[in-house]
């Protein structure tokens, strides 16, 4: 096993705004990234393209896909042949209606990644695993949670050899956490992210081309609108950056 080295972080990279985001922040504080992207099944892989694309930009020390076969589970609008919502009123109450989590929820996902990201993390030796979740505006998924992340970390710490052996603590790093979407986008900006190189669309065309009406969509909207900048990303419908 490889010695931990300080300054080693994976970082959680699906290619949309988020990750982007919490991939440049990474990078300004000095981390060597490895970033780590999953093919697992979902309707679409134009995000992976991105994904590609920015850890790149970033000079990760490395870009793993890994291929999963969620959508062989399925249970999830992203994994198998379940409409995705659209127009909701994602935009006034976050996603979360009364109390329900939506369908576009993929089962496990974020432990699965994060048991990946912890596994490479012990073989390059990194204590830093970096997350791009959101418990503000986000669906209502259970494992975007505060709570969630300190139990992940604590497993990673219990789970593991080095975590076992002792010399440093696994740290899941959600630096987007408590931050609105409009608070996201002008760190990313400030930080030189091209958010046109980012996919967000639950739904996207056969050219890639994001819906503009899934939560997705919408929220991301909503947050270039109140940050009162330009989503420079083509929609097949765009909502004129509001969700009127």
């Amino acid at each position: 096993m490889r010695e931990k080295k300080q300054g080693r972080a994976v970082v959680l990279l699906s290619g949309g705004l988020d990750s982007t985001t919490v991939l440049a922040m990474a990078r300004q504080q000095g981390y060597q990234c490895y970033c780590l992207s999953f093919s697992y099944g979902q309707r679409q892989t134009i995000e992976l393209k991105r994904a590609q694309e920015n850890a790149a930009f970033y000079q990760a020390e490395r870009h793993l896909v890994l291929e999963l076969g969620l959508d062989k589970i399925g249970g999830s609008a992203l994994t198998e042949d379940i409409a995705v919502p659209k127009n909701t009123s994602v935009c006034q109450d976050g996603g979360a209606q009364a109390g329900e989590i939506p369908v576009t929820y993929v089962p496990g996902r974020n432990t699965i990644f994060l048991s990946y990201a912890m596994a490479w993390a012990e073989v390059v030796g990194a204590w830093d695993i970096f997350i791009g979740v959101n418990a503000m505006d986000y669906s209502g998924y259970p494992d975007c949670r505060p709570e969630y992340l300190h139990a992940f970390g604590e497993l990673a710490n219990l789970a593991t050899r080095v975590g076992v052996l002792g010399g440093g603590k696994f740290v899941v790093h959600a630096p987007l956490l408590r931050m609105t979407k409009k608070e996201i986008i002008l760190a990313g900006m400030a930080l030189g992210v091209d958010y046109q190189k980012t996919h967000s669309c639950y739904d996207p065309n056969l050219q890639g081309l994001a819906c503009g009406a899934c939560d997705a969509c919408q929220l991301r909207q909503k947050g270039f609108a109140e940050a009162g900048l330009l989503d420079p990303l083509e929609y097949q419908e765009k909502r004129g950056g509001s969700c009127d």
